[in-house]
């Protein structure tokens, strides 16, 4: 990584990965946190940075609307929870987003939302936007319905 990479961070929640990525390399960072008040924070921290963008919603495979269950680090709409932490959260299809906005080229892009690396990733793969990516690190989420198969598929 340089000054002139690409990465994309997907789960910012407080920016620290960012802040490090940014400190290490000085790339442009696209930072995507679908919970509001982490995506203010986040805005609130790097505002006098133009190199990083934050963006208010998740990328998946599809335009939609979902509950998120607030759980620091581990919020995710694929567990359960008390009803007294859930948050409405936006979702934009990623092959589209990445498209509009110009991207070519991603040189890293870290995947850690909770489940919903799987709608994302296989959006990518079916697109054929995968193949702009250079590297990508991902944490797979096991309490997902058929995570393990899924996981598999998108490694192959």
């Amino acid at each position: 990584l340089n000054n002139n990479s690409i990465v994309l961070d997907m789960g910012g929640y407080e920016g620290q990965w960012t802040s490090d990525i940014y400190s290490k390399y000085n790339s442009s960072i696209f930072v995507f946190e679908p919970h509001t008040p982490y995506a203010e924070a986040i805005e609130s921290r790097f505002k006098e940075n133009e190199k990083i963008k934050i963006f208010p919603f998740g990328l998946g495979k599809i335009n939609s609307t979902e509950k998120l269950n607030i759980s620091a680090d581990g919020s995710s709409v694929f567990k359960g929870g008390n009803d007294n932490n859930i948050s409405e959260i936006k979702i934009v299809e990623a092959a589209v987003f990445l498209r509009d906005q110009g991207i070519t080229r991603i040189d890293l892009i870290k995947i850690n939302i909770e489940g919903g690396e799987y709608d994302l990733l296989e959006n990518l793969i079916s697109e054929g936007t995968i193949n702009k990516i250079v590297n990508i690190q991902v944490q797979f989420h096991d309490f997902v319905p058929n995570a393990y198969k899924r996981m598999r598929n998108i490694q192959e």
